[in-house]
């Protein structure tokens, strides 16, 4: 009897240690990454910009920072689309993708296929792509969006991902803006510029299209999506999982809400955390029984009314799941600064209403209300993100 009650307890205490065991494992899977390579954005440079011939060429990056992990590259290639005022069918599109591995023994192959190639820990590799336009209506391509599809293969198997690059190549001429006109308590001039993409860098693009037009005493107030396009913050609804939280919550928004698609609700997921979203969920619920609306959005954070899902936005963004941007209040206090106006950023739709993420110091919020109410920035493709508003 005794012997058999030992052997029970060693038996029970062998089966708590594979469950342990078990637990461990599993925990040690879901803290490594899918897979550890990281896309650096490319720079690009126009090394032809002719009528009928555009020629440019981006390095990119295909970093590992992780210690202990290897990642292969089996397959990598790229595609484009022309964004244009008028037909592509008489653009002869070319596009090469050329290894610049660090290795000499690892060159590039003439005949322009991609070898599988290792990304050692912690290393970096780089790929050129080079886009070749030419024929009638080059003139006319607005910007290019070039997909990068590659393959990370690893310890958790095969990820076909893609990254996503947009370069914009037809500029407005230099003073061509729009036409002041009145509105409450001041006078606004939506300023039109090139598509702007996260190539951009903002106190560039005021120097550019913004200070021309300016004097003392005036407020830059730029859209919100325009600032989160410039920072990057755009997903690919292709490359998002929807997991359990997402799936389920989302069902109970209305249709026209960014939150109603798994992947619109998946996005704020990675951005704010799942528990926060399900909690933000369940106590905007019980508040809505109490007679409180808007309680999933006050718990779930700025983010939460700030997503742009798909169609909300001009092409190619349209495409895409666009965020709010990160630290706006940072954003205006540094324009303000190099510029001498008073800054904002807001979010402004055709039903009357605006929202200010933030303003820079002594930018009246009511003023902005009044001014932009009639949205002069426009909600369709009129390419006018900012607007220079001009107090009475």
């Amino acid at each position: 009897m005794m012997i058999a009650t030992v052997m029970g307890i060693g038996a029970a205490a062998l089966g708590s240690l594979v469950l342990l065991g078990a637990i461990a494992l599993e925990w040690r899977y879901r803290r490594r990454p899918a897979h550890p390579l990281e896309v650096i954005r490319a720079t690009w440079n126009l090394e032809i910009y002719e009528p009928t011939h555009y020629r440019f060429v981006g390095l990119l990056g295909l970093s590992n920072p992780h210690r202990g992990l290897e990642v292969m590259v089996p397959q990598l290639w790229a595609e484009v689309v022309l964004l244009s005022e008028g037909s592509v069918e008489d653009i002869e599109t070319n596009v090469q993708v050329i290894p610049r591995h660090p290795e000499p023994e690892c060159p590039p192959r003439a005949d322009g296929y991609w070898f599988a190639y290792i990304v050692k820990s912690t290393k970096q590799t780089n790929v050129e792509i080079c886009v070749d336009l030419q024929g009638i209506g080059v003139s006319e391509v607005k910007a290019a969006w070039v997909k990068i599809h590659y393959v990370a293969y690893g310890a958790h198997g095969r990820f076909p991902k893609t990254h996503h690059e947009f370069i914009p190549l037809k500029f407005p001429a230099k003073g061509e803006t729009g036409v002041w006109r009145p509105a409450e308590g001041a006078q606004v001039l939506p300023i039109r510029t090139h598509l702007l993409t996260p190539l951009d860098i903002l106190p560039e693009v005021l120097n550019r299209y913004v200070m021309p037009h300016a004097q003392p005493g005036d407020i830059v107030a730029i859209g919100e999506t325009p600032i989160a396009i410039i920072q990057g913050r755009l997903k690919d609804p292709a490359q998002l999982r929807p997991g359990w939280v997402a799936t389920r919550v989302c069902q109970f928004f209305l249709p026209t809400s960014s939150l109603a698609t798994a992947c619109g609700m998946q996005a704020l997921v990675e951005e704010v955390g799942e528990l926060r979203v399900l909690l933000a969920f369940i106590g905007g619920a019980i508040a809505k029984i109490f007679g409180h609306k808007g309680g999933f959005y006050q718990l779930a954070g700025e983010q939460a009314r700030l997503i742009d899902d798909v169609t909300g936005t001009l092409p190619p963004y349209d495409q895409f799941i666009v965020m709010g941007p990160a630290n706006p209040q940072a954003i205006v206090d540094d324009l303000a600064a190099q510029t001498s106006l008073g800054v904002a950023i807001v979010d402004v739709n055709d039903l009357g209403a605006v929202k200010v993420l933030a303003a820079s110091k002594g930018v009246s919020h009511q003023l902005l209300i009044k001014a932009l109410r009639k949205n002069p920035a426009g909600n369709a493709d009129e390419q006018t993100p900012i607007v220079l508003i001009r107090p009475f």
